[in-house]
């Protein structure tokens, strides 16, 4: 019988203050976290046992005010106005380099009286500076309990957890003194609504989002004629700078900073990093070190898992009684997963370097360069944060979209965010590239790197393209801006962050493997059987009997529209099966070369370089590989992104427009690309 939920909290805080962070360490979690902002943008869950009573936490977007500017935002708002019978307190989060703009949201939370206590996080990041922070002192202004932390290194988290238990959270009294001119009519809509929480009233006349179970009381706000003439924004801008007026005045006794004689290492980085020409230049470097890595640190893994599964088709051959059965696993199902899953050392080496740079705090430097480089392309710099997510998986990445508070500009990288080169994409790439470009270097940095460092920037700049293409056909009177502060340097959590390697390179193995094995079993049942033979003829397919298969009278169906491209009827089913998911194509592939297997011991590239036409010309040419790289760098050719695109748009116009769209670029394209280098 499952432990019944004693006590539930709510983190809460602005963007990248070290939330996720303490969300993993309370809840024993691995959900992944970044030096920047936009990493949650949806509400998470998790529990631990203290004192044997389970605590639920919910971790929530970051925010920097009560008052909602994006959809993320907007999570946070009706988690603390809508649902306030569901939690029985408030974490607040704080970053100690950043109290004052972190003590707005923390007012205002705690005017509405919603019990609260104050965490303190990043504390040696703030003593590094120079600052000492005095709990004590901001215990007497605020009424609350006060707690230092420092996540990454689990300092303070006994004491939390101990303040929770104690349930030492503290609703206060009001701070925020309401402005002589609207004092008359908060009053007046207070005594006739019978609310007592005047600062609720003064966000009613300042929000018009404000979500939920207000409705009613917005509604009999908005009917007082005192109202017509107020300006919600200003009201806002009022507020806040009352606030961190007075929030000025509590910290300069709270937190005193020491004399710094010398630039930080943050400032003497920056002045490299965020360079207006050689941050970009410096930003190129790290992905060709990233991009060789992938390469050269995989290249022993990789063939120490292709002989794996080499062994184990075999061993299973040998034991096994010739037969369907025989063939179905040994030369369908498991050259088929072992197809994907030699791969997974180099997706591993990938995303754990893209989780470091996150982790250091580089990315936020990327934002922030970039930032200039997507304006003039409908984007701004917010755009870029599932734009970098996207080489991992579009589909988070197109989640991330939400803290994107221009609809036009959402709605824009929500459709562009699929170009950019995903994870799943990187074994179809690695593949080709090992068969079509040579094994030479130049520099130091081997052409195979270059290669793929060219097929990123081709979905990176085919997606700045597309945004300009449609900044002019989405139109909106709506104008953006990036505000953002550049976090310290940090050592990256290295356990940590191959912890989440792991898990998502497991992730990516487990849910890949699921559509590969029925792919294969479809693959071999159309392979073995063919019209011209009978069932159980032969156990072992020759090429010949393979060529007269069901599978290759349909890919001959498909060889019309496919061999403008370069391509031969077993890359069109490849391309078709791949629609479930781009890695696919490569366990497709792995499949098929077993099938029509003349050499058992050849790896899966040497079957593939060797393949020659019935004329006697190799299959897989540099114009056919080109072509192939540049039809999968195109085409969405992803399912689930489909769906993902469709529910954070709300509209199948924009779905349907964005496959249509990068399907026909692809295939033109490589049309393109094929005629030109063959």
């Amino acid at each position: 019988m499952p432990m019944k939920v004693s006590r539930k909290v709510l983190l809460v805080g602005n963007p990248n203050v070290g939330k996720s962070t303490l969300f993993n360490i309370l809840c024993n979690r691995n959900q992944k976290t970044g030096n920047y902002a936009g990493v949650t943008v949806a509400s998470l869950k998790g529990d631990y046992i203290y004192n044997g009573k389970k605590v639920e936490v919910t971790d929530l977007p970051g925010a920097y005010s009560i008052y909602p500017g994006s959809e993320d935002e907007m999570i946070l708002t009706e988690f603390l106005i809508q649902e306030q019978s569901q939690y029985d307190g408030i974490i607040y989060v704080a970053d100690a380099l950043n109290l004052k703009r972190s003590f707005l949201l923390f007012e205002q939370i705690r005017d509405l009286g919603l019990p609260a206590l104050l965490v303190i996080n990043q504390i040696d990041q703030a003593t590094k500076s120079g600052y000492t922070v005095y709990p004590e002192v901001l215990e007497k202004e605020y009424g609350v309990k006060v707690l230092l932390t420092n996540a990454k290194k689990n300092v303070g988290i006994e004491e939390l957890r101990r303040a929770v238990d104690e349930n030492l959270f503290c609703a206060g009294s009001p701070l925020f003194d309401i402005p002589s001119q609207n004092r008359a009519l908060v009053d007046k809509i207070a005594g006739q609504t019978g609310e007592e929480n005047l600062y609720k009233i003064w966000t009613m006349l300042s929000s018009t989002k404000l979500p939920g179970t207000q409705t009613s009381l917005i509604r009999q706000v908005s009917e007082y004629k005192e109202t017509e003439c107020l300006v919600p924004k200003r009201l806002q801008t009022q507020e806040t700078l009352r606030r961190y007026e007075a929030i000025e005045k509590k910290l300069s006794e709270a937190r005193v900073k020491k004399p710094q004689r010398t630039d930080l290492l943050t400032e003497k980085w920056d002045k490299l990093l965020v360079h207006p020409f050689w941050g970009y230049v410096f930003f190129l470097f790290i992905l060709l070190i990233i991009f060789q890595s992938v390469f050269y640190l995989a290249e022993f893994p990789m063939a120490w898992i292709e002989d794996g599964f080499g062994a184990l088709s075999e061993a299973v051959s040998s034991i096994l009684p010739e037969g369907p059965l025989n063939n179905l696993i040994a030369d369908g199902i498991i050259p088929g997963i072992g197809g994907i899953v030699v791969f997974a050392p180099q997706i591993g080496i990938l995303l754990y370097f893209l989780y470091l740079l996150e982790d250091s705090g580089y990315m936020a430097r990327v934002v922030f360069l970039m930032d200039r480089l997507l304006r003039p392309f409908g984007l701004n710099g917010k755009s870029i944060v599932p734009l970098v997510s996207a080489t991992a998986c579009a589909i988070p990445a197109i989640m991330t979209t939400r803290n994107i508070e221009n609809i036009k500009e959402r709605l824009i990288t929500i459709l562009v965010t699929p170009f950019m080169t995903c994870s799943a994409r990187l074994p179809v790439y690695s593949i080709i590239i090992t068969l079509v470009i040579p094994d030479k270097c130049i520099l130091g940095i081997s052409y195979k790197a270059l290669a793929l460092l060219a097929m990123y920037l081709l979905g990176f700049v085919t997606a700045l393209m597309s945004a300009f293409v449609l900044k002019n056909i989405i139109h909106t009177k709506m104008k953006s801006f990036l505000v953002m502060d550049l976090p310290t340097y940090k050592m990256p959590m290295w356990s940590h962050n191959l912890k989440l390697t792991l898990l998502k390179v497991w992730g990516f193995i487990t849910g890949a493997g699921k559509v590969i094995f029925a792919v294969s079993i479809v693959i071999w049942v159309l392979s073995y059987f063919g019209p011209n033979n009978t069932p159980g003829e032969s156990s072992i397919k020759s090429e010949v009997e393979l060529n007269d298969s069901y599978l290759a009278q349909m890919g001959r169906k498909m060889e019309p529209a496919i061999a403008p491209l370069g391509y031969d009827w077993k890359m069109g089913v490849g391309i078709l099966t791949s629609f479930a998911a781009r890695e696919v194509f490569v366990g497709t592939m792995s499949t098929l070369y077993s099938l029509s297997d003349n050499d058992p011991d050849a790896r899966l590239i040497d079957k593939m370089r060797n393949d020659t036409k019935p004329n006697g010309e190799k299959v897989f040419t540099l114009a056919t590989g080109l072509s192939i790289l540049v039809f999968y760098a195109f085409a969405m050719q992803c399912i689930s992104t489909v769906a993902i695109v469709y529910r954070e748009t709300k509209s199948l116009k924009w779905t349907i427009a964005q496959l249509v769209g990068m399907s026909a670029l692809a295939y033109v394209a490589s049309f393109v690309v094929y005629q030109l280098f063959k």
